[in-house]
């Protein structure tokens, strides 16, 4: 996935979150387990030493901790797959380090390939989660809604409902989404999203179903777990996790793709209009 700087009043606010997760006196001790942290590894859940005082209440707005893309060197920033990407069936697994070795050397090269995100299409599921711009989570009776900066996306969760059959279901970005606390661990599980939505170019199939664990810790923090299940294209659940910090002054701005910098080349690679 590739990562595209726009606009320089977020590009502060990101630089100064950075800078303050730098300047942190300890590394949160919470993420860790094993020798890796943050998604490069496998996790075991439950991991925060600690629920919060109102382990329910996940209203707010929050940005990935720490910031997910790895600098600001350059107008694009490639973003690996988290856990070093899933554990493949073949014939798909070489193809996708094959894509995954183009579109890394492409962007070395300093012409990144086309991607969804380019031609401003949703991220759908679970690709949204990643928050590259921050999210915003609301909660009302029945239901759990995440609002998306990047292209305004809208995701519903539905509380206590049981999935509908497959041939039910018709394909969509985010799928059908349906939750249950556990304790006061929040379960959600998700199928139903069509094959041409693909998290990192990961193949699969309309059987693919998304389970996340939420959690928030006495640090304040959010902690999502994801396991990803696909028989036929996933040796083994594809698992990860992502942290969040709730932004408690942050207003997302309106983000509609309508002012395009992209230049789309002929041979699919893109550029930034220089004019």
């Amino acid at each position: 996935m590739t990562f595209r700087n726009i606009g320089s009043v977020w590009l502060v606010a990101s630089l100064a979150f950075v800078a303050s997760v730098a300047n942190a006196a300890t590394v949160d001790k919470t993420a860790k387990t094993g020798s890796k942290e943050n998604g490069a590894a496998s996790v075991a859940r439950p991991t925060p030493s600690a629920l919060a005082r109102n382990p329910r209440d996940l209203t707010g707005v929050w940005a990935r901790y720490p910031a997910p893309w790895p600098s600001y060197s350059g107008d694009f920033d490639d973003i690996p797959p988290p856990d070093q990407g899933p554990d493949l069936e073949e014939p798909y697994a070489t193809q996708w380090k094959e894509k995954r070795s183009k579109r890394q050397e492409a962007h070395k090269a300093g012409r990144p390939l086309l991607d969804p995100s380019t031609l401003c299409l949703p991220e759908g599921m679970p690709t949204v989660m990643q928050a590259i711009y921050p999210i915003q989570i609301l909660q009302t009776p029945g239901q759990i809604t995440v609002l998306a900066e990047l292209f305004m996306q809208t995701r519903r969760i539905y509380m206590d409902q049981p999935l509908p059959a497959a041939d039910e279901m018709p394909p969509s970005y985010f799928g059908f989404s349906t939750a249950t606390w556990q304790g006061d661990t929040l379960v959600i599980k998700t199928r139903g999203v069509k094959k041409e939505v693909e998290f990192f170019e990961i193949p699969h199939s309309d059987a693919m179903t998304i389970t996340e664990h939420y959690q928030i810790a006495a640090n304040g923090k959010l902690y999502l777990d994801i396991a990803i299940e696909d028989p036929g294209y996933l040796k083994t659940p594809y698992e990860f996790r992502w942290i969040y910090e709730r932004l408690p002054e942050y207003r997302m701005p309106e983000y509609i793709c309508d002012n395009l910098h992209d230049e789309i080349k002929p041979d699919g690679t893109v550029d930034l209009k220089t004019e």
